[in-house]
């Protein structure tokens, strides 16, 4: 099972300092910072996938990439930009359009003439064929003589999909292109999915992405899987856009899909309300100490008045500096939390979570301790702090680092029962 990360220009500073929370002043972003594969030692993913949107911006979203970064990309293609030379061990690279940026639009915005030239531009190893996202679910469709109606535009969206991949794979053929094709297959139920992989594979396509199931409950994707097992071919791989359930992913594989990628070990690692710090047993919550220049509603209620801006440095440097005790065994866990919870209570009065009983928990097992990863090792307790990017990114580059490892022993396992059987 291989695991793609999306890129979203997510990258460190090498030169910051954690103590003093400054960086160097000649610190060049990009071009001085690190991707999460220049980190590590060992692979935290096999390959990179890249988003048209991501890289030219749709609406209000915006580009990722300043013009020149775009410039560089498809001057130089992706591996020179991305430097996956100084990755571990090979990178794949894919490309896609990122439909979710232009769910609201009837049609998507580019032409798949646009697509395949981005793709072959950046250099790409595989290509998803242009597709317009289905966000309706309704299996009781598929029920004979169910009630449950379904837009004609929903309809509409599956079939101008197949007809996208059905332009996409005829011209990528008659341009020689050097990437390989994936067809996108978007439903509303478990038998529509399957109709889409089975005109699919009729059209040529060997490698297939399952579009829009972002949303869908765990039960909700196996459905889909397994009914569309039931026309896949053996040799057609499956791919899960924007999918991961790690618990669930030797499942998965048994049923045809052999790579997926997600953001979500990045996310959850500052986006989460508790489970922000990946381990092999457990998910834990990181300890909060916003900056006090850095919170938006910290710094409102200072200007109004509301609070008095020196008490909330007193405290932000009170908890700073009982972790930093806590880390070198002059505060007991109970400690720190007295001291982190008077911040919080402070900082954000009205909440109704606690979070006493998750901090404990996360100082008493200590996990960055524990994992050989680069970044913990060399943040110590600094990668539990959920204050600023820096730290935030990097745990988040932790989790995928731990994800990954994961995927590994499952790969591992199944060889070790193939080989029993």
């Amino acid at each position: 099972m291989k695991f793609f990360l999306p890129d979203s220009q997510d990258f460190v500073d090498p030169t910051f300092d954690f103590e003093s929370e400054r960086r160097s002043a000649t610190r060049q972003r990009q071009l001085d910072d690190l991707y999460a594969h220049e980190l590590f030692s060992t692979p935290a993913f096999d390959g990179l996938l890249v988003s048209k949107s991501i890289v030219d911006g749709f609406g209000t979203l915006g580009s990722r990439y300043t013009a020149a970064q775009r410039h560089r990309l498809l001057r130089r293609g992706a591996p020179a930009f991305f430097r996956l030379d100084r990755a571990p061990r090979p990178l794949e690279l894919m490309g896609d359009c990122g439909a979710f940026t232009y769910v609201a639009e009837e049609v998507p915005p580019y032409s798949v003439d646009e697509v395949l030239d981005f793709y072959e531009s950046c250099r790409f190893d595989m290509g998803v064929s242009l597709d317009h996202v289905i966000l309706d679910f309704k299996p009781a469709v598929d029920t004979p003589g169910s009630a449950v109606g379904l837009p004609e535009a929903v309809r509409d969206r599956q079939r101008l999909t197949l007809q996208l991949a059905e332009e996409f794979l005829h011209k990528h053929k008659a341009g020689r292109h050097s990437f390989e094709p994936l067809g996108v297959a978007q439903g509303w139920s478990p038998k529509s999915y399957a109709a889409a992989v089975k005109a699919l594979q009729k059209m040529g396509y060997g490698y297939i992405a399952l579009g829009g199931m972002v949303p869908l409950k765990t039960p909700e994707i196996r459905m889909c899987l397994e009914e569309i097992q039931t026309v896949r071919k053996p040799s057609t791989r499956l791919h899960l856009l924007g999918v991961t359930r790690t618990e669930h992913l030797e499942e998965f594989s048994r049923l045809g899909v052999v790579s997926f990628d997600s953001t979500s070990p990045l996310r959850q690692a500052f986006k989460d309300d508790h489970d922000n710090y990946y381990s092999d047993e457990f998910k834990y919550t990181a300890i909060r100490i916003p900056q006090v220049e850095g919170n938006p509603g910290l710094q409102r209620k200072i200007s109004s008045g509301q609070v008095s801006q020196e008490q909330a440095r007193r405290l932000e440097r009170a908890c700073l500096e009982a972790m930093k005790l806590f880390d070198e065994g002059r505060r007991t866990p109970a400690q720190a939390v007295e001291v982190l919870m008077e911040y919080e209570r402070f900082y954000d009065p009205d909440t109704k979570k606690n979070h006493a009983p998750a901090y404990e928990k996360t100082l008493r097992d200590a996990p960055w301790r524990r994992c050989p990863c680069e970044v913990c090792q060399r943040l110590k307790y600094h990668v539990i702090l959920f204050r600023g990017a820096e730290r935030n990114r990097r745990r988040g580059f932790h989790n995928i680092w731990t994800l990954y490892r994961q995927l590994e022993r499952l790969g591992l396992d199944r060889e070790e029962t193939c080989r029993k059987n």
